[in-house]
């Protein structure tokens, strides 16, 4: 085709394209407040839940979470409630949208009171202890119901704006969805939340979406203590490259596929939560680059940032599978080992040079280790 060709192409339709019709948004903090926002643009019924009913009452009479979106009002077909009965009544699908810490005791209560439903996740994480990723944690709990995932290169102040977006939706596949793609419940979820402005795309791949979310959050504390530091673009290019390669290696093992890691939700997010103080895990890391002490970040106040609790679950995972994740070894060191962070990312930048491509296997002597230990310990003195 001539790139000239200004010929408006309509959309091939395929049978059965049906989106899901009613959407019940289970957690009302700004991602899924952003989430239920755009499934109400998109032409959903939407019922918004919140834990606090005080804050639902708020925003039902305000017609805005003023809490944590107080720029943007509530389009037509957003209700909120605080009563989960009533937010899941006549739900054909859920995206739950609660922290990974609480992820299980909420998929137990949900499960109470829903019929057999898919349910997305919408939050990133590894369960500590268990190792478990979010969705085999509500699959746990909700043995009844599809659970899938929905993830990719988003800020929630951004989603609820409507600006320019794109996600991943990805949920197991019936060997008769895989003869009709758009019958499945992703699928049916990327078309109810398809707008003009945010795009889904559709996989199959629940294992490599979900690790892409959750290696990221370390991987962009890490970058945040390197630019904290006073280190600039190419060191944090080289963390983002290396940490996609972790990313990579640990989905693999898992049975996940690299390809879906670069895409959307891996180097997708990866970039985003890398680049912007507007993460919470590279502002974390920004501050304590800067030797700020973990307990007067964010100004003393109780910030919950995903990263630093997944940097343990997440290591102790890649542990057992026997994958190598050095960046994300790292941030742990820091943040739970007390190590020093100037000696631990010269430890990391020191290490013997070895091939890029893994086929590639064999390893030298950094021929600089000892002026490399040096560099960093007068960056950081």
């Amino acid at each position: 085709m001539d790139m000239h060709d200004e010929t408006i192409h309509s959309p091939i339709v395929l049978p059965d394209q049906r989106p899901i019709r009613s959407i019940a948004v289970i957690g009302a903090g700004a991602w899924g407040t952003a989430l239920a926002m755009t499934a109400a643009s998109a032409g959903r019924v939407v019922r918004l839940w919140g834990r606090d009913p005080a804050h639902v009452e708020a925003m039902a009479r305000q017609g805005r979470n003023s809490r944590y979106l107080p720029e943007v009002d509530f389009p037509a077909g957003l209700s909120v409630t605080a009563d989960m009965a009533v937010a899941v009544s006549d739900a054909d699908a859920v995206l739950l949208v609660t922290p990974s810490s609480s992820i299980r005791a909420m998929a137990r209560r949900l499960d109470q009171h829903l019929g057999g439903v898919p349910v997305f996740v919408c939050s990133k994480g590894i369960e500590a202890g268990t190792g478990m990723m979010m969705s085999d944690v509500v699959g746990a709990e909700m043995p009844r119901h599809t659970v899938g995932v929905l993830s990719g290169p988003t800020f929630a102040h951004e989603t609820a704006r409507g600006y320019p977006t794109a996600v991943t939706i990805a949920a197991p596949f019936t060997s008769a969805e895989r003869a009709a793609p758009q019958t499945s419940p992703a699928a049916r979820m990327a078309l109810a939340m398809g707008s003009e402005w945010f795009r889904p795309y559709v996989s199959d791949d629940v294992i490599g979406v979900e690790i892409g979310g959750a290696v990221k959050n370390v991987i962009a504390i890490a970058c945040g203590m390197m630019t904290g530091a006073g280190f600039a673009e190419n060191t944090r290019a080289a963390l983002i490259t290396r940490g996609l390669d972790e990313m990579k290696a640990l989905a693999a093992a898992l049975g996940g596929s690299r390809e879906t890691v670069t895409g959307l939700s891996g180097v997708g997010d990866l970039t985003l939560t890398c680049s912007s103080s507007s993460s919470r895990n590279m502002s974390l890391g920004l501050q304590l680059g800067q030797g700020i002490a973990r307990p007067m970040c964010f100004g003393g106040a109780p910030v919950v940032v995903e990263g630093e609790n997944t940097a343990i679950s997440l290591t102790d995972l890649a542990r057992r599978v026997g994958v190598e994740m050095p960046i994300s070894e790292a941030v742990r060191e820091i943040l739970h080992c007390g190590a020093d962070l100037g000696e631990t990312f010269a430890a990391l930048w020191s290490q013997p040079i070895r091939g890029e491509p893994r086929a590639l296997s064999f390893e030298m002597a950094h021929p600089a280790s000892v002026e490399a230990i040096d560099t960093f310990a007068r960056a950081f003195a």
